[in-house]
Formats: structure tokens, C-alpha cells, sequence
């Protein structure tokens, strides 16, 4: 069959597109921007959306993201065709629906859950298919494993309501915090998804206990059977405590099941968050006949995805450069407690970059306080991701929000003077820490180079 992409510059398009190349099928791809995420010489990739593309290809089914304008030149002349027309949520689904599917969802961690899980069952031979939208090192720098095994496991979407078409046997949700307010106009709409998505499940939910909304997932559940709470204390299905963190990176915790210790969990990753993301792991992993003893072991070995808290390098007077793809309030909390523990004693100084107007708007205030959990602040524009500019929506926002509430100056800059403040401000020793889910990677990336 030939399949053509559109939005194959996305992690998570590129990704399926190794997964339908993998499966037989003739896939070609576009994107607007001009280094797409994934090229090969067997998937070409043309730059921006055109007719032309239907006609050069003569695709039997044309597969778009929901950040694609369905009005635009290419989808209309391909409904005009008989092309046939599928969202890429649905047609990951069908790749899923059809195998032994572990579906972890939540407004964060599911990509580094996803990554340990699929390391896990990967180190366990039993050659899982893996959907990851992120690189992950430990996979070789890739996005997606094409694997001949029963299980699937994959990491899903939930901006755009799209996890709502898989039926896990094994569903994990690692917590439940309102997001994606272009789609989930109230912190209700946002729940409801979810329970519908856990209802969905064929077998075990697997979910965070410390997570609020994911409590309220828990209550308003139909199907009550199977499910496997994970987090801090000695209360739960699986619980970490006695948590020790490395200087320099890492943790140690005591793991108890069903209230029994039953051994100690050793990760390179850091923060409190990354545990409970391996209790997920593990979590499911057993749910799914593969014992603790192996499960710990595989992760002690985990290194981390592509863009979560990543070291891109160190100047000659030891500034440390990171990046981070937080983009939500309590995203950015966790990445910068957990930057404290591992580097209690450094300055740390954030570069954030706003994802979406939407986000922006409602968060704003959220925003300026997490991120008065930095040494100092410096703010990019929002980067849009296709939306286009609201009230109160701009960076601008944040900026008085920070000063409003608690009286603290954030320096607002942009890509042509970004890195000239950095060189003013930085100090030998610090911690650059470039953070957000669009392009403000590049900063860290051009700082190195100026250095």
C-alpha cells in the first residue's frame, strides 16, 4: 500500500512512518519544515503541502496530524481523489489495536515512562513494536521499534482526544493535570477523556495514586477491576520510599509491592518524578509476566529520552547546557527540583520558551511561579504551534504575572539577542538550561557554539 504522511517532520509521524516502512508499505512523506524529523532514502519528504505531492505520489491513503489545516490544498485534492483520509491517532491504533497493547497516556512523563517500558520488555527478549515520541538513546537514537513479538507499546497522544481510539490490554496513566485547553476547554473535559480512555482497556489500568486528577479518573470509572496504584509511601499496589538522591544524577529507593519490600530501585535518571515513572514501568511490566528482579535491573542501565533534562554540552569555564522539553507549569516544577538535586550547589539559569497561545493564557500566572524556581529567567515569544495569537496570551503575560505576584524580573528576549544576554549574565560554574517543547533548543546549541 502506499501511504503518504503529512506532518512527517514530527516525532510522532516520523515515527509511524517507520513502523508502516517496517510493515511493507510504500511511504512517502511532507512537512513545512526543511529538515524533517526523519528522512531516509527509502521515505522521501517534501518540503510544505501541495496538491502536487497526491499527484507525484498517487497515495492509496494520505495520513495527517491534527496540527495540519484540513482545509489546505493537499487534503482537499486527495477527498476530490478518493484518497482515502485518516488522522494519525487512528492510524497508530490499528497498528496497536491489533497486537497486545501497553497505552501510556498523561499530561506528563508518558514519553520517559514509555522509553523504560519499552526498554524493559526490549532487555526481556521478548522483541516488542515500541512508539516513542522522542529519540531515546538506549533504542539506538531512534523513535520506534518494529518488533515481532505480541506486545505493543507505545506512548499516546491525549492533546487532541485521539487516545481515545486504543483498546490497551494494559493502560497507564501517569497523571492527569489539565492541558491541551485548545481541545479541553474545562479541567472536566480533560478527566472525562481520560476515564473513557481507562474504561476502554482490556485487562489492568495502571495509575499514579499521587496525582490528583488521576484520582478523579479512579473515582469516575466504570470499570473497577485491575487497577494497580503506584507511588511515594508504603500505601500502595507499588510504592518508593526511603528515596536517597545522587550528587550528580541518580537515585537510590526502597520498593515495596502490596506492602512488602521487596528491593531497592537504582536509576541514572533523576528527580522524584523519573521514580515514579519506573514504578509505572515496573508496574506493568509485572502486570505482564515479567519479574521485578529483571525489571530493576534493565533500568538501572536507562539513560534518559531525547530532550528530557539532556546534557547538550560544557563550555571551557564549565557552564553546563541542558535542555529540557517541560512546557507546562508542573513540568517545569519537577524538571527544576530535580535540577537541585542533582546540582544543589550551581547557579541555575533558565531560558523558557511559552508553548502555544492557549497554554499561555490560562497558565500564566502557574508559569511565573514555577519558574521562580530558577536562579534567573530569561523569555522567549511564544512559539505558536500553528495556533494563532489570543488575548492575554503573549509572553508578556508571564513578565507581569512573575512581577505582579511575587515581585521578580524575568528578561524577556528573542532569537537574534538571546545569546549576546546569556554571555552577560552567565557566570563560570552555572547551569544553562534551555527549556520548552518548541526551538528554544537552539539557543543551548548556538551558546556552545560561541563559546
Amino acid at each position: 500500500m502506499r501511504v503518504h504522511l503529512m506532518g512527517l517532520g514530527g516525532a510522532g509521524m516520523s515515527a509511524l512512518a517507520k513502523l508502516l516502512t517496517a510493515s511493507g508499505h510504500e511511504v512517502t512523506g511532507c512537512d513545512l519544515s526543511p529538515k524533517p524529523y526523519y528522512e531516509t532514502d527509502s521515505v522521501k519528504c517534501d518540503t510544505g503541502h501541495s496538491a502536487d505531492h497526491i499527484k507525484k505520489y498517487n497515495p492509496d491513503v494520505l495520513i495527517y496530524t491534527s496540527a495540519v489545516d484540513k482545509e489546505c490544498s493537499e487534503i482537499k485534492y486527495a477527498r476530490e481523489h478518493n484518497v482515502k483520509l485518516i488522522p494519525r491517532g487512528l492510524a497508530l491504533s490499528k497498528l496497536f489495536n491489533a497486537k497486545k497493547g501497553i497505552g501510556i497516556a498523561g499530561a506528563h512523563g508518558k514519553t520517559t515512562t514509555s522509553s523504560m517500558t519499552g526498554l524493559i520488555f526490549l532487555h526481556a527478549n521478548l522483541n516488542p513494536t515500541v512508539y516513542i515520541g522522542a529519540n531515546v538513546p538506549d533504542f539506538g537514537d531512534t523513535n520506534a521499534i518494529a518488533g515481532n513479538g505480541e506486545f505493543f507499546i507505545a506512548e499516546l497522544d491525549e492533546s487532541d482526544g485521539s487516545f481515545e481510539f486504543f483498546t490497551p490490554s494494559t493502560a497507564v496513566i501517569t497523571n492527569a493535570d489539565w492541558d491541551h485547553v485548545d481541545h479541553f476547554h474545562t479541567p472536566d473535559d480533560y478527566i472525562n477523556a481520560f476515564v473513557r480512555f481507562a474504561d476502554g482497556r482490556k485487562n489492568s489500568l495502571v495509575i499514579c495514586a499521587e496525582d490528583e486528577g488521576a484520582n478523579l479518573v479512579i473515582e469516575r470509572c466504570k470499570n473497577k477491576s485491575a487497577i494497580i496504584k503506584y507511588g511515594f509511601g508504603k500505601n500502595w499496589d507499588w510504592s518508593a520510599y526511603d528515596i536517597k538522591h545522587i550528587d550528580g544524577g541518580g537515585s537510590i529507593s526502597k520498593i515495596s509491592h502490596e506492602g512488602k519490600y521487596i528491593g531497592d530501585l537504582k536509576l541514572k535518571v533523576s528527580g522524584e518524578h523519573n521514580i515514579l515513572n519506573a514504578l509505572a514501568s515496573i508496574a506493568s511490566a509485572y502486570d505482564n509476566g515479567i519479574k521485578f528482579e529483571e525489571s530493576i535491573t534493565i533500568l538501572n542501565s536507562f539513560h534518559g529520552s531525547e530532550r528530557r533534562m539532556q546534557i547538550k554540552g560544557v563550555t571551557d569555564n564549565k557552564i553546563l547546557v541542558i535542555d529540557d522539553y517541560a512546557h507546562h507549569p508542573s513540568e517545569i516544577r519537577a524538571t527544576l527540583k530535580a535540577m537541585r538535586e542533582i546540582y544543589p550547589d550551581r547557579r541555575i539559569v533558565v531560558i523558557y520558551q511559552p508553548h502555544r497561545f492557549s497554554r499561555t493564557a490560562q497558565f500564566a500566572n502557574e508559569f511565573a511561579y514555577a519558574l521562580g524556581l530558577a536562579d534567573e529567567i530569561l523569555l522567549m515569544p511564544v512559539y505558536s504551534a500553528s495556533e494563532h495569537e489570543i488575548p492575554h496570551s503573549t509572553s508578556k503575560e508571564i513578565i507581569e504575572a512573575a512581577e505582579r505576584e511575587l515581585s521578580m524580573k524575568i528578561m524577556p528576549v528573542d532569537f537574534d539577542n538571546a545569546v549576546e544576554e546569556l554571555k552577560n549574565i552567565l557566570y563560570p560554574g552555572d547551569i544553562l538550561l534551555t527549556m520548552g517543547a518548541g526551538d528554544v533548543y537552539k539557543i543551548g546549541e548556538e551558546f556552545l557554539g560561541y563559546n
